[in-house]
């Protein structure tokens, strides 16, 4: 049983993100100075390198527990609360992103547009949250409807030119990231969003009766969005497993030939997918400009789009499991600010722990060698 189940894809993606915490832990003792003075007279006196590296190893991942789980330290309840709250606040555009890349991956796409189909979402939502003067009621639920379409209607051209033309989606929306991006930061020079007598590149800020509600205060940067992120999780969950459209994703994902052959529509399946894809990454930029943020910079995406291809990856197209990966990216993301600021660890540290499970991710036999686990034997 416990063979089987080290075989799984989950307990592989356990494994990789264990390897890749030691692999920051070896990482942030060579980077760490009282561990390469005590290097200097090891023969000496080993026990002091060995203190060393446990002091330095232990206080970065407890700084990085304290800044993104529970800060025990902390002098008040808010304090000790505070830091959950941040790391689900990074996870909500994160995992919902992940979601819709997941839709894309378990299709046959491989959709590395997330960055500008959150941009698409943001200058929707975004241009509706600011220019529209409705009740609450309205305008709050017309907003996150413009972000939804603005990043279907993105994701929808990819599908459209792979089905017309045979255009590689890799390449089509890579290129179409730098479309987003250059669009941004085009409308936010102009009037069309730019915040009137300012230079700089930043829009007017999002109507109050268009945000999402801020329900722990304003002490937290946590916001409704976190219930449309577990929403999304159980829609993509249905989508996949329960519904006819969503088989027609499986089976496409599965063997384009034979579904083509069962009379699924090819063409319209791939306008569907990565309409669906975009719809939930531009849910993430509504998230991110209705909720975080407040205003459009050219910054509203970060990083989130490629984080969420990790995401997906991690997460193995599962909505479960990419909720599960998007927290734990959240809580890296989180915690890495508190890990910097009392431990003077880099937090190019937790950068490299992220590309590490990209990496181990990408590499099961990799894992399994480390481990020494046997791959699973496909019945004939």
């Amino acid at each position: 049983m416990i063979s089987k189940f080290l075989r799984g894809n989950i307990a592989l993606s356990v494994l990789a993100v264990l390897v890749s915490f030691v692999v920051g832990g070896i990482l942030i003792a060579l980077s760490d100075p009282t561990v390469q003075s005590s290097a200097s007279y090891f023969t000496a006196r080993p026990t002091d390198l060995l203190s060393a590296i446990w002091n330095a190893v232990f206080g970065a991942y407890d700084a990085l527990f304290r800044g993104s789980v529970f800060n025990y330290q902390a002098a008040t309840t808010t304090g000790m609360f505070k830091p959950i709250t941040e790391t689900l606040a990074f996870a909500t555009p994160i995992t919902m992103a992940g979601l819709g890349l997941a839709v894309a991956f378990r299709s046959g796409l491989f959709n590395i547009g997330g960055t500008g189909q959150i941009i698409f979402g943001a200058i929707f939502a975004g241009w509706v949250g600011i220019n529209l003067d409705l009740p609450w009621i309205l305008h709050f639920p017309l907003a996150v409807l413009a972000g939804v379409f603005g990043g279907a209607l993105f994701g929808s051209i990819v599908g459209l030119l792979k089905a017309t033309t045979g255009a590689n989606e890799v390449i089509v929306t890579i290129m179409f990231n730098y479309i987003a991006a250059l669009l941004l930061s085009y409308f936010l020079k102009t009037p069309f969003l730019q915040a009137p007598h300012n230079i700089n590149p930043i829009s007017k800020p999002i109507l109050a009766s268009a945000k999402y509600p801020a329900f722990l205060g304003p002490n937290f940067r946590l916001h409704a969005g976190v219930f449309a992120m577990l929403a999304a999780v159980a829609l993509v969950w249905w989508l996949l497993n329960r519904s006819t459209l969503g088989f027609q994703f499986r089976a496409l994902g599965h063997n384009p030939s034979a579904a083509r052959v069962a009379g699924i529509n090819i063409g319209l399946n791939y306008v569907l997918v990565m309409a669906v894809s975009g719809a939930l990454a531009g849910l993430a930029g509504t998230s991110q400009i209705l909720g975080t943020e407040g205003s459009l910079t050219t910054g509203v995406a970060a990083s989130f789009g490629f984080d969420a291809i990790t995401v997906a990856l991690l997460g193995r197209n599962n909505p479960f499991g990419v909720l599960a990966a998007g927290i734990l990216f959240g809580g890296l993301r989180a915690g890495a600010v508190t890990m910097q600021a009392s431990q003077g660890v880099p937090i190019d540290i937790v950068f490299i722990v992220q590309s590490m499970i990209v990496l181990f991710i990408a590499a099961p036999p990799l894992v399994r060698s480390i481990f020494r686990i046997r791959a699973k034997v496909e019945a004939a």
